[in-house]
C-alpha cells in the first residue's frame, strides 16, 4: 500500500517531444497534481491539439482523482504547455517558480510582445519561493529552486519522489544545457549537487528522455544511480570540470525545434497570444535574434 511518503506516480510519455507528464496522487479518489503537461503542436501547420492532455484527464477521471495543482518546473523550450487547457477542464491552479518573471522580461523583449503583456508572473495562479511547502491531500510538496538550465527552474519534492524538470536527465544522457538566456553552468552544478545530496533511495523523475541508440525510453532514476553513473556529474566531477564540459558541449548544440513557439506560450502559463484584429492568433519568429 502506498503511503504519503511514497506517492503514486503515473507517467504519460509523449514521443513527439520526448516529454513526460506526471500525475501524482495517493491512490484512487485522492487529491492529486499534474507536473509538466504537454499541449500538442504541429510546427508544419501551426495547429494545436489536446489529445495528449485528454489522456491525462481521462486517467484522472477514471481514478476519481481531485486535481488541485498543475505544476510547471520551468518555461519549457521543447514543448508547449497544456496547463491552461487543463485548468479549464479540471479547475486546478497553475504554479511555477517565482523567477519566471526574469524569463518573461527577457523574452518579452526577444519577441517584442504586446504592450499589455505583464512580466509579473500574473498569468500563473501562484509563484513558488524556494523552500515553500504546501499540501495536496496527505501529500506534502516542497519547492526547490534549481537554476542553471534557466534562472527560473524548480524541482518539486513529494515524499520520496522529486520531479527535476530539465536539471537532470537519465545517467547516460547527463544534464541540461545552459546556453539559453539566463542559463549558468555553475548554477546548474550547484543545483545538481543539491538534488544529489538527498537520500540515496530518493526517486528522481525526469521531464524528458533522449535515449541513446539501443536503449528504451526511461525517465525514473535514483540519487544513488545518478551519483554513481551520470556521465556529466557523477561523484568526483569538480565544478570546474563540469563547467568546462557544459560550455564546450552547449556550443555544439542546435536550438530545440519548438523553442520559438514554446517559450511564447509557456511564459503565458500555456495560453496562446491574444488574437489580432482579424481574429487569428499568431506566434512570432524573430529572425537572427537567438
Amino acid at each position: 500500500m502506498n503511503t504519503p511518503t511514497r506517492p503514486v506516480v503515473d507517467p504519460f510519455f509523449d514521443p513527439r517531444t520526448w516529454t513526460v507528464t506526471y500525475v501524482v496522487h495517493g491512490g484512487p479518489g485522492t487529491p492529486a497534481l499534474i507536473v509538466d503537461p504537454v499541449l500538442d503542436y504541429d510546427p508544419r501547420s501551426g495547429r494545436t491539439g489536446t489529445a495528449s492532455a485528454e489522456q491525462v484527464v481521462a486517467h484522472v477521471r477514471q481514478l476519481g482523482l481531485q486535481v488541485s495543482w498543475i505544476l510547471e518546473t520551468h518555461a519549457h523550450a521543447d514543448h508547449l504547455s497544456a496547463a491552461a487547457w487543463l485548468r479549464a477542464e479540471l479547475g486546478a491552479q497553475i504554479g511555477i517558480g517565482e523567477h519566471i518573471t526574469r524569463v518573461q522580461k527577457v523574452f518579452a523583449g526577444v519577441f517584442h510582445l504586446e504592450p499589455e503583456f505583464r512580466t509579473d508572473g500574473s498569468q500563473f495562479d501562484h509563484l513558488f519561493r524556494d523552500g515553500e511547502t504546501f499540501e495536496v491531500g496527505a501529500l506534502s510538496v516542497e519547492v526547490m529552486h534549481v537554476p542553471g538550465h534557466t534562472p527560473a527552474c524548480v524541482a518539486y519534492r513529494i515524499g520520496d519522489a522529486v520531479f527535476v524538470g530539465d536539471t537532470l536527465f537519465m545517467p547516460d544522457v547527463g544534464t541540461a544545457r545552459c546556453d539559453f538566456p539566463g542559463g549558468d553552468a555553475r548554477a546548474l552544478h550547484a543545483s545538481v549537487r543539491r538534488l544529489l545530496s538527498l537520500p540515496p533511495a530518493t526517486r528522481l523523475f525526469m521531464c524528458h528522455d533522449y535515449p541513446p541508440s539501443g536503449r528504451d525510453v526511461r525517465f525514473e532514476s535514483t540519487v544513488a544511480e545518478q551519483r554513481a553513473q551520470n556521465i556529466h556529474v557523477h561523484d568526483g566531477v569538480t565544478e570546474a570540470q563540469f563547467v568546462d564540459m557544459r560550455q564546450r558541449r552547449d556550443a555544439t548544440l542546435e536550438m530545440p525545434t519548438l523553442i520559438l513557439p514554446s517559450v511564447q506560450v509557456n511564459i503565458r502559463a500555456g495560453q496562446l497570444p491574444p488574437p489580432e484584429a482579424n481574429g487569428t492568433t499568431y506566434l512570432k519568429i524573430p529572425v537572427n535574434a537567438l
